[in-house]
C-alpha cells in the first residue's frame, strides 16, 4: 500500500498507462498542461511538482489554449498519445468547454482535469460555486457533460481507481475517444489515503484493429462489383488508422478516384494519379464532377458533414453508398450498407477480395484530364505577374508551396482559409495538412502547433492564421518562447472577419459587423481601418517578426522564417478578392439560410438564389 494524495495517486497512475499498437508502444499520457489556481495548486499543482519526472509539465496561457495545444499533440500522434489538461474551478474550468467541443467532435482524445468546489461543503457558497437551487452537488464543471465522451466525479479518494481506469478506456478506444473529464473536487484532491500497488503497475492499451465482418465485406464487394462509377471519399480516419498505403494500393488495383474531406487531405500525395482533390464545398471541380455523377460513393472514416455532402445537394439521387468506418454510427449514414472496421484492415481486405476488378479504369482518362484542367486554376491562382505588388491570399499559399518540402506542416482551422487550402494546397506528405474543420475553431491555430511541435520535433511547423483568429487567441505566442520552439507563424493582415464578410455579402446581411473598421457618421463600421498593429502585438509577446509589404518581400520573410531557429512570426497585408482574382469560387453549394422575408434588396435577391439551390437537396435513404 502507499500512502498518497488522489491528485499525487493520478499523475503516478497516469505515468503508467501506455497504448500500443502494431507492436509500437507509447506513453498514453505524454505530459501535462496547467494553469493553477486555489482549485488545484495545492492538489494537482503539487503533485506534478512530486512527480516531476514522471510527468512532464507545460505552462499554458489559456486554458482553451491548452486543449487547443493538447488536441495538436493528438492528431500528430495519431491519436495513440495524448495530454492531460488542469485548470482551477470557476473561469478556468468554464474556459475548458470550447476545446472539450473541438477535441470530442475531431474524435481526438485529451484528458481534463478541472478542479472542483468542496465535496465537503465546510462553507456554502464558496469562492466561485455555482448555486444551483434544485441541485446541491451540480457546479460550473457539468457543462462539460455534453462535451465529454466520459465525465465523473471524484467525490471520494477511492472512486478514483475505478474512473481513472474508465478515463483511459475511453481515451485509448478508437471508437470512443474525445474529450474526457475528470472533475476532482479541491478537498479530494488534497486528500491522503491508502492505495493498492496494483492500481500503480504499467497498463498497456491495445489500440485495436478490428476486422470487417465476413457478411458485411461480401456485400460491399458485390456493391463495388456492380458499380460502374465508384468514388472514394477519405477522411481522417484513414489518417488516424494509417491506412494510407492500403488505400493506396486500393486506389491503384482498381482505379477507383480518390477525393478527400478536410481531415483525410494529404492521405495521397497531390500528385497521385488517383488523387482528384478536395470534395464539396470547398472542393476541387474534378472530385465534384465525379461526385455528380457516381453510381456508388465509398466512405472511408469521414463523417460526411454538410461541407462535404455540399449540404445534401452533391450526389445523384440514386446513388448508393458503402461506408467503411470503425464507428456503427458514421457506418450507417446516408442511409449506406455499413462496413463497421478498422481503415487499414477494411481497405486490405477490400483489395485481396476484388483482385484485379478493375472497375473505375473506363473513367481515368476523363478524371485525368480534368484533374489537369484543376491544377492549371491553381498554378493561375498562384500566379504573381507583379514581385513589387501585394500579395492575394491564395498567391501567400503560392509562395508558401514554392519553399516547403514534405517535412512541413501546415496548420488552420476558421476563415477564408480552409477553403483556400481545401481547394488549392498541394499536399506532399501525409500529415502535412492538418486543417481543424470539425470545428473550425478561430485560436485554434497558434497553440495546435505548440502541440504538432512537442509531437513532431524538427519538423517546421506552420501556423496560418488571419487577423480575426490571431486576435482571438495570440496568448501561446509566450509558451512557444518559453519552451524554445521555433514556430512559424503567417498572420495574414485583411482588417477583419473577411471570410463572414464575404458570406454576410452572399446571403443578403452586406458585409455588417464583419470588418475592423471605425464607425462612419452614421453609426456604421465603414470607416477607415483600425489602427491595430498586429506585428507590434506578435514582437511585444517576444517573437522575432519579419514584415512582408510585397510578394518580394514575403518570398525572402517566409524563406527565412523556415530556416529560423525560434519563433518567427511573418506578418503581410493581403490584397483583397475584390480587386484582384483569388481562389477559384465555391464547386459546390452550402446550405445558409436566407430571410425570407426582408425589404433590402440584397436579401430579397439572395433569397432566390437560395431557393433556387435548397429545391437540389436529397436525402440518401
Amino acid at each position: 500500500m502507499s500512502t498518497l494524495t488522489v491528485a499525487q495517486a493520478l499523475v503516478r497512475f497516469l505515468a503508467a498507462q501506455y497504448t500500443e499498437r502494431d507492436g509500437v508502444r507509447r506513453r498514453l499520457i505524454a505530459a501535462t498542461w496547467g494553469i493553477f489556481g486555489h482549485g488545484n495548486v495545492a492538489g494537482i499543482g503539487q503533485a506534478l511538482v512530486e512527480y516531476s519526472e514522471e510527468m512532464p509539465y507545460h505552462q499554458g496561457r489559456n486554458e482553451q489554449a491548452m486543449v487547443h495545444a493538447a488536441v495538436g499533440y493528438a492528431r500528430q500522434s495519431n491519436r495513440l498519445s495524448a495530454h492531460a489538461v488542469t485548470t482551477s474551478i470557476g473561469p478556468g474550468a468554464t474556459n475548458l468547454v470550447t476545446g472539450a467541443a473541438l477535441a470530442t467532435i475531431n474524435r481526438l482524445p485529451v484528458l481534463l482535469l478541472p478542479g472542483d468546489t468542496f465535496a465537503t461543503r465546510p462553507a456554502d457558497p464558496v469562492l466561485q460555486q455555482l448555486e444551483v437551487p434544485y441541485a446541491g452537488e451540480m457546479s460550473v464543471n457539468d457543462c462539460l457533460r455534453p462535451v465529454s465522451k466520459y465525465f465523473d466525479r471524484i467525490t471520494r479518494p477511492e472512486a478514483l481507481i475505478p474512473a481513472a481506469l474508465a478515463a483511459v478506456r475511453v481515451l485509448a478506444d478508437p471508437v470512443e475517444t474525445g474529450a474526457v473529464t475528470l472533475a476532482l473536487p479541491q478537498d479530494v484532491q488534497a486528500e491522503a489515503y491508502d492505495w493498492p500497488e496494483e492500481f500503480f503497475a504499467e497498463r498497456t492499451w491495445t489500440v485495436r484493429r478490428p476486422r470487417p465482418d465476413t457478411t458485411e465485406l461480401e456485400a460491399a464487394v458485390q456493391a463495388i462489383g456492380a458499380a460502374e462509377r465508384p468514388l472514394i471519399i477519405a477522411g481522417g480516419g484513414v489518417r488516424y488508422s494509417r491506412a494510407e498505403d492500403a488505400l493506396r494500393t486500393l486506389a491503384e488495383r482498381t482505379r477507383i478516384p480518390v477525393a478527400t474531406t478536410q481531415a483525410g487531405k494529404g492521405v495521397l500525395p497531390y500528385d497521385h494519379d488517383c488523387e482528384t482533390g478536395g470534395i464539396g464545398h470547398t472542393g476541387s471541380s474534378t472530385a465534384n464532377a465525379l461526385a455528380r455523377t457516381s453510381d456508388l460513393v465509398i466512405g472511408v472514416g469521414t463523417r460526411y458533414t454538410d461541407f462535404t455532402t455540399a449540404s445534401g445537394t452533391l450526389f445523384p439521387e440514386d446513388a448508393r453508398f458503402l461506408n467503411l468506418n470503425i464507428t456503427g454510427f458514421d457506418a450507417h449514414k446516408q442511409g449506406a450498407l455499413p462496413l463497421v472496421a478498422d481503415a487499414r484492415e477494411g481497405l486490405t481486405a477490400l483489395t485481396e477480395a476484388l483482385a484485379d476488378d478493375r472497375r473505375g479504369r473506363q473513367e481515368t482518362d476523363r478524371w485525368i484530364s480534368s484533374k489537369q484542367d484543376w491544377q492549371e486554376q491553381v498554378t493561375a491562382a498562384y500566379a504573381v505577374p507583379d514581385e513589387d505588388a501585394r500579395p492575394t491570399q491564395p498567391q501567400v499559399l503560392g509562395v508558401l508551396d514554392t519553399l516547403v518540402t514534405e517535412d512541413d506542416i501546415l496548420i488552420n482551422a476558421a476563415g477564408s482559409l480552409p477553403g483556400d487550402l481545401h481547394k488549392l494546397w498541394r499536399a506532399r506528405s501525409t500529415d502535412q495538412y492538418h486543417v481543424e474543420y470539425g470545428y473550425s475553431c478561430m485560436g485554434y491555430e497558434i497553440p495546435a502547433a505548440i502541440g504538432v511541435a512537442l509531437a513532431a520535433p524538427g519538423r517546421p511547423v506552420w501556423a496560418l492564421v488571419g487577423d480575426g483568429t490571431y486576435l482571438m487567441n495570440p496568448t501561446e505566442i509566450v509558451t512557444a518562447v518559453q519552451e524554445g520552439l521555433p514556430l512559424k507563424v503567417v498572420i495574414l493582415q485583411n482588417h477583419g472577419y473577411a471570410s463572414i464578410g464575404g458570406l454576410s455579402e452572399s446571403v443578403g446581411g452586406e458585409r455588417y459587423g464583419t470588418a475592423y473598421r471605425f464607425r462612419d457618421p452614421d453609426g456604421r463600421f465603414t470607416g477607415a481601418p483600425l489602427p491595430v498593429d498586429l506585428a507590434a502585438n506578435a514582437a511585444s509577446l517576444g517573437m522575432r517578426v519579419l514584415t512582408a509589404r510585397t510578394v518580394r518581400d514575403l518570398r525572402e520573410a517566409l524563406a527565412d522564417a523556415r530556416t529560423s531557429t525560434v519563433p518567427t512570426c511573418v506578418y503581410v497585408e493581403t490584397e483583397t478578392a475584390d480587386t484582384v482574382s483569388g481562389a477559384p469560387p465555391a464547386q459546390a453549394w452550402w446550405d445558409v439560410p436566407v430571410a425570407e422575408t426582408s425589404t433590402r434588396p440584397s436579401a430579397v435577391k439572395a433569397r432566390e438564389e437560395y431557393d433556387r439551390h435548397v429545391t437540389a437537396r436529397r436525402r440518401h435513404l
